[in-house]
């Protein structure tokens, strides 16, 4: 696997698979890898020719009080993932690479509504900052597939919102969540967690697939709302937000809708842990 930072480098070994007719897939991370990453890659590796991959912590998507200096950096573990997983090209740019003239003169992509509400309300211009990122990432690999994991199902949205919205020919595809043997979302801030809190964090997804069963057996959304709100704060959590919604857009659920999904968003002591289930009433 080739490593580079170079903006052309990128474009070039693009331009020479895209000369021979062969489909480039895209993986976007921010390193710390883990089984969810490489499940993407692999996902990649069957869709298209090539495979490229980047590692770039985004500062744009951090607020001031976040973990953007403490996350963790593990580049050689993370190359030697990739590699084995089938990513042929990675992309480390620095933060001086993707916005040269800092993030305060930086042009940005703005997806509105859908970026508002949820993660959007409680972590104001986070999704300025991905959308930004992943548009300006887009721009630089030109994929013809790009991949994403579903836990960020709000994420998710977001992107393909922005793709559509701004006719980009690129296929964005949802990957599922990989999960621990306990249940519990992969992902790379359950580092921060003690083994206690690890034990305790599985209580998230019981309470979702509780939730789910309540409203597909007649039950209100209110109700199942309420109940797993305490379920969360009897097992630790300090809940941010949890919440039942229309999966297509995130619209409030009416209830005509079918097609549901939970998201919640919780701290466990001081690690903000975020988890989603889609169901069907």
């Amino acid at each position: 696997m080739i490593t580079t930072q170079e903006i052309s480098q990128i474009r070039q070994q693009v331009r020479v698979w895209h000369a021979k007719g062969e489909t480039v897939a895209f993986v976007p991370t921010m390193g710390n890898l883990h089984l969810g990453h490489v499940t993407l890659i692999k996902e990649a590796v069957k869709r298209a020719d090539h495979v490229v991959a980047s590692i770039f912590v985004n500062p744009m998507q951090f607020g001031q009080n976040e973990d953007l200096d403490a996350y963790p950096k593990t580049l050689a573990a993370d190359q030697q993932a990739l590699t084995e997983a089938g990513a042929e090209l990675l992309f480390t740019p620095t933060a001086a690479i993707i916005y040269p003239k800092g993030m305060a003169q930086q042009s940005f992509i703005e997806v509105p509504k859908i970026s508002e509400q949820l993660c959007g309300a409680s972590r104001p211009g986070h999704f300025r900052g991905v959308a930004t990122v992943v548009c300006k990432l887009f721009n630089i690999v030109q994929p013809d597939i790009a991949l994403f994991g579903r836990k960020d199902f709000q994420q998710l949205l977001v992107i393909k919102t922005m793709v559509a919205d701004l006719s980009m020919p690129i296929e964005i595809v949802g990957v599922d969540t990989i999960r621990e043997a306990s249940g519990l979302a992969m992902s790379s801030r359950n580092g921060y967690l003690s083994q206690a809190q690890k034990d305790k964090a599985t209580t998230l997804k019981r309470t979702m697939d509780a939730m789910s069963a309540a409203i597909q057996q007649g039950g209100s959304v209110p109700n199942a709302i309420q109940a797993g709100h305490s379920q969360l704060t009897d097992a630790g959590f300090k809940p941010d937000y949890l919440e039942v919604r229309n999966a297509s857009d995130l619209s409030q659920a009416c209830h005509d809708d079918m097609d549901l999904v939970i998201l919640a968003a919780a701290y466990m002591g001081d690690t903000r842990l975020i988890d989603n289930l889609c169901f069907t009433r």
